[in-house]
């Protein structure tokens, strides 16, 4: 009997086994500027409580996943202070339209690298070990270096868990998918500002035939870990 977990469309890993070695876990942006107040996500009005709600079953995802002893990668998205590495649409324009980046706020300057708002919330701060991908970008792969170094690891399985459902984490699925990696998302583990929003991201990995990935919850993958 293969080792898959129960999943939607398609259990998964849709291709092979899943096992401690061939599986990494992704916490993507699970920062103050997303999912605290005085954050940049704050200062544009979302609602933080949707934003937070992740962080109670990601840190017993982590937890568990710690124990069971895959590699397990955070990621924070932030800019250089000069807001060098902005992307032009992101900056303000002459209408005064802007994305709020680099602005100053409770937390300090809004996804600034180094700034309080982009330290990564202390319920999820990564151990010793851990690696953390610096990103300038939605996904998690088109700014960094990690493919490569998952390629040297063996790693065919991605666990997705993270801030938006909609932007990055999406962002990264397809990143990943598109690199060959098998990609679940956690779907208690994940969130945005609004609940339409996370409920459509979501529809689109029930696609038949799971070409958006597999979803679970945080319970199936404890179910596998400890089974």
């Amino acid at each position: 009997m293969r080792r898959q977990i129960r999943a939607e469309p398609i259990d998964y890993p849709q291709c092979g086994e899943m096992h401690v070695a061939n599986t990494a876990l992704f916490v993507i942006d699970m920062q103050h500027d997303f999912c605290s107040s005085g954050g940049y996500m704050d200062g544009l009005g979302a609602d933080m409580s949707l934003l937070a709600a992740p962080i109670e079953p990601i840190a017993k995802v982590l937890a568990q996943c710690r124990a069971w002893g895959c590699p397990i990668f955070h990621t924070r998205e932030g800019y250089a202070s000069d807001l060098s590495d902005l992307q032009p649409w992101k900056r303000a324009d002459e209408t005064g339209r802007s994305h709020g980046i680099g602005n100053e706020g409770p937390r300090g300057r809004g996804l600034v690298r180094g700034e309080p708002g982009w330290n990564i919330v202390e319920e999820l701060a990564p151990a010793e070990g851990e690696m953390v991908l610096d990103k300038s970008t939605y996904g998690a792969i088109a700014s960094t270096e990690i493919h490569p170094h998952l390629q040297k690891l063996g790693i065919s399985n991605i666990i997705l868990t993270g801030v938006t459902t909609d932007c990055c984490v999406t962002s990264t699925l397809r990143e990943a998918l598109d690199r060959g990696y098998d990609c679940l998302v956690l779907e208690d583990c994940v969130a945005t500002s609004r609940h339409d929003i996370h409920e459509a991201a979501l529809a689109l990995i029930r696609t038949p035939g799971g070409v958006f990935g597999a979803r679970a919850s945080s319970n199936d993958l404890t179910s596998f870990i400890t089974d």
